[in-house]
C-alpha cells in the first residue's frame, strides 16, 4: 500500500461516531484539501484519543484499501482550541449549557458554542438520560480537565437511584443500616446495603472475618458518602 511519509497537519472537521470516520482539512501548497481516518483505528498499541470536532492532529497519508483514494493514518492529537476556551472559562465558573446526544448507544453533551461533544460520565448510583431526553438542553460541568484524553462532562441534574437515595437519608439523619454480608474476602468482608445493587467495603480483623459468614445480618453506618463512594463503620452494641 502506498504511504507517504511526510507528517501534515489539520484540524478535523467532521465527525460520524456511528461510522467511527471522521474529515481532516489540511492545507497543502497552498491548497486546501480534505482526508477522512477511522477514528477508531490503533495508535500504536496506545488507548486511542477521542476525537473532537476542531481537534487539531497530525497526520500521514496512504491508499484506501480500495486504492482509489488518499486516507490519513497515524493521526495524533495536538490540542483543540475550542475546548482550550472552554477550559479558560472554567476559572469563573464550571457550567456551561448543551445538547445530550446520543452516539453509538452512548450519551454525550454537546456545547452550544463550540459544538464539542464531551461524554457523560455518571456516578456509579445514577442512571442514564431516558432517550427522549435528547437533543434537549442541560447545564453541565467539565471534570477531569488534567487529562485532555479524558475530559468529560457532569450533568448538574443527577438521576440518582433508590439505593442512593436511601443511603443518602441514612448518612444524613445517622440512621444505621441491617447490611448484608455478600461475600467475606481475605482482606474485607463485603456487605449489601439496600440489595444488591449498593455494596459497601467493611474492614475486618483476621479474628472477626473467621466469625462471620456470607448472609449474616451485620448493623453498620455510613461515615462517607460520595456520589462514587459509600464507607461504613459496624455499629458497635
Amino acid at each position: 500500500m502506498e504511504k507517504d511519509d511526510q507528517v501534515y497537519r489539520g484540524k478535523i472537521s467532521f465527525i460520524n461516531y456511528e461510522k467511527q470516520f471522521a474529515t481532516i482539512d489540511y492545507l497543502h501548497n497552498t491548497k486546501q484539501k480534505s482526508v477522512n481516518f477511522k477514528t477508531n483505528a490503533p495508535d500504536s498499541g496506545k488507548k486511542p484519543h477521542q476525537f473532537k470536532l476542531s481537534d487539531s492532529v497530525d497526520f500521514q497519508l496512504r491508499l484506501s484499501d480500495r486504492g482509489d483514494k488518499m486516507t490519513a493514518f497515524n493521526v495524533k492529537f495536538i490540542h483543540n482550541e475550542a475546548v482550550d476556551l472552554l477550559l479558560q472559562k472554567i476559572d469563573k465558573e464550571n457550567r456551561f449549557a448543551g445538547y445530550l446526544k446520543i452516539v453509538d448507544g452512548k450519551f454525550f453533551v454537546k456545547e452550544i458554542e463550540s459544538y464539542v461533544l464531551f461524554p457523560i460520565q455518571l456516578s456509579k448510583w445514577e442512571k442514564e438520560p431516558v432517550e427522549t431526553a435528547a437533543n434537549v438542553a442541560i447545564s453541565f460541568k467539565l471534570i477531569n480537565i488534567d487529562k485532555p484524553n479524558s475530559i468529560a462532562a457532569e450533568l448538574f441534574s443527577h438521576n440518582y437511584t433508590a439505593e442512593y437515595k436511601k443511603a443518602l437519608q441514612h448518612f444524613e439523619k445517622k440512621i444505621s443500616i441491617e447490611a448484608v454480608v455478600a461475600r467475606v474476602s481475605p482482606h474485607a468482608v463485603y456487605l449489601n446495603l439496600f440489595g444488591e445493587k449498593m455494596q459497601a467495603k467493611l474492614m475486618a480483623t483476621e479474628e472477626e472475618k473467621e466469625a462471620i459468614k456470607e448472609g449474616d445480618i451485620i448493623p453498620v453506618n455510613i461515615v462517607h458518602l460520595t456520589s462514587n463512594r459509600v464507607v461504613v463503620k459496624r455499629v458497635e452494641r
